[in-house]
């Protein structure tokens, strides 16, 4: 039989720094079209595994690392839900391992709005590895908010992880992320991806994606973890 323990402990085999395990009851609030069971209308657990950033990528004077690897860190969440896919089904069990970041079908041109099929820092925050910071990013006691995610779902009933309710990862009186921001599009609950966007994401004459802003991630006092302060 599998549990919840055998699942994480392969999580970690395949390469991941957290697993967590949510029920898909948990995403009754999402919006229509885009809960686990609008993807698998059999699912009963969702599995969530998260990679960390180096921090070390926050300090460079270029751009060129952290947007590299921002990109490249969710094809390794993709091979990692993969891996848990196919073990599942050699198990016996039904497995949709979900793309961590692209592509999404959901576009608004007008507004520059895009929604993933499913969320993944909703889906980390239902399985327990972190709290949704006012920058909108998820905050891990020991890697700050220096993870990407990725997420599996399954037939299988799974013991749940409880929902992390420590609010000290992002201080009811702290508004840095917010404040700083130099387009003005975090408001403590969302981002405004027509501000952020242009700021943030930039193609340049060769055609590559570049990330030229992460103020908001890189000011938050947790951002960096426990994992950093030790050091």
């Amino acid at each position: 039989m599998i549990t919840s323990k055998i699942i994480k402990e392969k999580a970690i085999e395949f390469g991941a720094n957290l697993c967590g395990i949510a029920p898909v009851d948990r995403f009754k609030n999402a919006p229509r079209g885009f809960s686990p069971l609008d993807l698998y209308p059999k699912c009963e657990s969702v599995i969530v595994c998260a990679k960390r950033l180096p921090i070390g990528l926050l300090n460079s004077t270029s751009c060129v690392p952290y947007s590299h690897y921002n990109d490249f860190l969710p094809l390794e969440l993709d091979r990692i839900s993969l891996k848990l896919a196919y073990y599942l089904e050699d198990m016996g069990y039904g497995a949709i391992p979900i793309p961590s970041d692209n592509p999404y079908e959901h576009w608004e041109s007008n507004r520059m709005y895009g929604r993933a099929i499913l969320s993944m820092r909703h889906a980390a925050y239902m399985a327990g590895l972190g709290i949704l910071g006012k920058n909108t990013l998820v905050i891990n006691e020991e890697y700050g908010n220096m993870i990407i995610i990725g997420a599996v779902l399954t037939d299988v009933n799974l013991e749940a992880d409880p929902i992390i309710d420590k609010t000290t990862l992002c201080p009811e009186n702290c508004s840095l992320c917010i404040d700083s921001c130099p387009v003005d599009a975090l408001d403590g609950i969302t981002i405004d991806q027509q501000k952020c966007r242009p700021r943030s994401i930039v193609t340049n004459e060769k055609g590559y994606t570049l990330y030229k802003c992460n103020i908001c991630r890189e000011i938050c006092p947790n951002g960096k973890g426990t994992l950093f302060k030790k050091k």
